[in-house]
């Protein structure tokens, strides 16, 4: 048994598990954290249109799924409208021998696209009141549909969000005499990080008041925080005898379900506002033995060059 875990129900306990609860603790056996980040939580229990958030869900697709989901809505809302024109009548319309020789559909779906972009060539013509009432909805629709994409367009842009990459897998390597539990990290983005703080926590399943319930321990980092974030970091929890780590084998971590959380918080300079990243590491991703490899390259002839950093060499490890 670890030295002063933090059990569940205990005050220290409720302030320091990250708020998962005793329900968590005790009755899941899957990670917490998945490595993007997300809960390792479904919900239900909510009807269909409740459980709806599509704002929220815009804002956060990734942006082949956004366009694609743009894309898709464009050519459904189109197909609708074109159906419609359809129904209302060949006779509705006015148009070239050449367009009227052309499949109705593909006429019909043409002059909705026309109209809703409000491009208009002229080539077609609504004569009917009918007609004329389809193509002022559509009007209304193309108008509120644009505003509403280019409002989301413009949210996606602005939101402040942490692109920190995260080695694939931790190691357990030599350290200062020692051994040391380390992971790496970098900033995707050109834009500057100031202030990053880092917190880790490591979680596994053992036996408290004859139950099975996750206790969690904090663990100390050589370095918890760095005012600039210009290269990498390579994130280090010294091994001791105080260590919560310092009996854990493969073994033992993989058969108690060992995880390591990891929280990260940041100033976006760019934004001037607070960004977080969320990244876990289950026992089958840590390596033991094994140490990162280098990601920095110099010009030895040239002591004015910068110093390069190859993102592609973040999860590069190597034998000790």
């Amino acid at each position: 048994m670890l030295d002063d875990p933090l059990r569940p129900g205990t005050m220290e306990d409720a302030n320091r598990d990250l708020g998962f609860g005793t329900i968590v603790s005790e009755r899941s056996r899957q990670r917490l954290l998945n490595q993007d980040g997300s809960f390792n939580v479904r919900r239900g229990g909510l009807g269909w249109f409740e459980s709806l958030n599509p704002y929220h869900t815009l804002l956060s697709l990734r942006w082949p799924a956004f366009i694609g989901l743009l894309a898709v809505a464009f050519v459904a809302i189109n197909l609708v409208f074109g159906v419609l024109y359809l129904l209302v009548g060949h006779e509705a319309f006015v148009m070239p021998p050449a367009i009227a020789a052309q499949p109705p559909l593909l006429v019909a779906f043409n002059f909705s696209v026309e109209t809703f972009a409000t491009i208009g060539y002229g080539h077609v013509a609504p004569i009917g009141i009918a007609a004329n009432v389809l193509v002022a909805i559509e009007a209304l629709v193309g108008i509120l549909a644009v505003a509403l994409a280019t409002g989301i367009i413009f949210a996606r842009f602005a939101r402040p969000t942490a692109r920190v990459r995260f080695s694939r897998t931790s190691v357990m390597a030599p350290y200062r005499g020692g051994k040391g539990w380390m992971f790496r990290i970098v900033n995707e983005r050109r834009s500057e990080l100031i202030e990053v703080q880092i917190q880790v926590i490591f979680t596994r399943h053992e036996r408290v008041k004859e139950r099975t319930t996750r206790v969690y321990y904090p663990l100390a980092l050589e370095r918890t925080r760095v005012t600039f974030f210009p290269l990498s970091w390579t994130v280090v929890h010294p091994i001791d005898d105080g260590s919560p780590l310092a009996r854990e084998t493969p073994e033992t971590i993989h058969a108690a379900a060992g995880e390591f959380l990891v929280l990260l918080s940041a100033t976006d300079e760019g934004f001037a506002a607070v960004v977080h990243a969320r990244h876990s590491y289950a026992a089958a991703e840590v390596e033991w033995g094994r140490r990162f490899g280098n990601m920095f390259t110099v010009d030895p002839n040239d002591v004015t060059a910068a110093l390069s950093v190859d993102l592609g060499e973040l999860h590069r490890t190597e034998p000790i």
